[in-house]
């Protein structure tokens, strides 16, 4: 969980120290990782087919198959920031043509063009994290990530401001401070892992070892529709920075204080949904499935109480929360109101991203990936582009599209675990008594 939150924390450092700035650069930063959150979707969720893979050689014990995965991953997750990286700097002129104001893009590109950098360094550190998460050895990123984090904050603090020696740099100033705390994160997690033990295997790079197509073929065919799982889930939450930025700076301001807070929980919701993937891929393994299932309800139970505090917690702190990141009343009142929504969406936001990692667990991607289509772009975002305007309910409008989709999604993911592991269960039954 602290792993995956890390992500997020480097964007809730921005959004603290550059909403001191004010409303106007808050929006930019708003604007520019709304673009960035969608290339990390993309690329976070292609980088998870990594781990059922692994996981499934671990329980297997086989170690050549699992060193052969992970080799071809960190190959592919390399391409994979490349062609990000491109991909952001093609994009970023979309800006313009938005109905953004002015002002706010002005700010928002530069930022951009450093930040889009980072995906390299980042996409590889995540082949790194799948890996290890695939062992069951999570501490590792999770400390790569705590204090990488603590590397963004200083350089934040001397870039954004112009401390000490450092220049006043202000929003281009907290885009290098991701950015080398995104290089000193994969440093990091290279130097640790390749000095322990249970690693040393994997990481033994021999010259005849060759370049298998089957594996690369393996690793996209899981790989692709979960990244289409996490773009269409962040595609729907990053339109809704779009639509708000049509109401104003201030609603727009507002909606990305209330997504910020949303995606930290979120991102505790995906650690646990990794250790479902991590959890169910070892008994699928061992071809254990009804330890499978009850493993994979008890996850779904622990994240459904966790979920719930943090829905609790949303509607007590409505007011005071949004007062960290900003001191426009306008822009608290109207966050406040968006915080009462995002706590009720928590329950289902939790256990829809839990279920697809068991899900994957299983190697079961494509028809889940139809279902997140349906759940937030046919059911979901019609109900936010309507609510959501000016003379309807504003921004309330647009996350009421937000509840629906994700609850949606969180009910015909359980309805498709339910069955496969009911079925795994029934034909490991049959083979048992074909046998007697």
């Amino acid at each position: 969980m602290l792993g995956q939150l890390g992500h997020v924390l480097v964007g809730l450092v921005d959004n603290l120290m550059i909403g001191q700035l004010g409303a106007a650069p808050l929006a930019a930063v708003s604007l520019g990782n709304s673009m960035i959150f969608i290339a990390l979707s993309l690329g976070i969720g292609f980088s998870f087919a990594i781990t059922p893979l692994i996981a499934e050689a671990d329980g297997a014990q086989d170690i050549q198959k699992g060193r052969s995965y992970f080799h071809h991953g960190v190959i592919l997750c390399t391409i994979n920031g490349v062609l990000l990286f491109v991909a952001l700097l093609i994009a970023k002129p979309v800006l313009h043509y938005l109905d953004q104001p002015p002002e706010v893009v002005a700010l928002a590109i530069p930022y951009l063009n450093i930040v889009a950098f980072s995906m390299i360094p980042l996409m590889i550190f995540q082949a790194f994290k799948q890996f290890a998460d695939g062992l069951s050895q999570t501490k590792y990123a999770m400390y790569a990530t705590i204090i990488a984090n603590l590397v963004n904050v200083l350089f934040n603090y001397l870039l954004i401001y112009g401390i000490w020696i450092f220049p006043r740099l202000e929003l281009e100033g907290a885009a290098i401070g991701t950015l080398i705390s995104r290089f000193f994160m994969l440093w990091f997690v290279w130097e640790i892992l390749r000095r322990k033990k249970k690693f040393s295997e994997y990481f033994k790079w021999g010259k005849k070892e060759s370049i298998n197509s089957e594996i690369f073929r393996k690793i996209l065919d899981l790989g692709l529709p979960t990244a289409l799982q996490m773009l269409f889930e962040v595609g729907i939450f990053t339109a809704t920075v779009f639509l708000a930025g049509l109401l104003g700076t201030n609603p727009q301001a507002a909606n990305q204080i209330a997504l910020n807070l949303s995606s930290m929980t979120f991102m505790i919701a995906v650690g646990l949904g990794v250790t479902a993937t991590i959890r169910v891929g070892n008994q699928k393994g061992l071809a254990n499935f009804k330890d499978l299932r009850r493993i994979a309800m008890s996850i779904f139970l622990l994240v459904f109480l966790i979920e719930a505090v943090f829905a609790l917690g949303f509607i007590l702190l409505k007011d005071w929360l949004p007062m960290f990141y900003i001191d426009d009343v306008e822009v608290i009142i109207l966050a406040a109101q968006l915080l009462i929504i995002a706590a009720l969406f928590q329950l289902s936001d939790g256990l829809q991203v839990v279920i697809l990692g068991a899900l994957r667990g299983l190697q079961d991607v494509k028809i889940p990936t139809f279902i997140c289509f349906i759940s937030y772009w046919i059911i979901g975002f019609p109900i936010s582009w309507y609510y959501g305007k000016a003379e309807n309910l504003g921004s309330m409008g647009i996350w009421l599209g937000l509840l629906a989709g994700l609850s949606a999604s969180a009910l015909m993911l359980y309805i498709r675990f339910n069955y496969l592991s009911k079925k795994l269960i029934l034909q490991e039954s049959e083979l048992a008594q074909s046998k007697l």
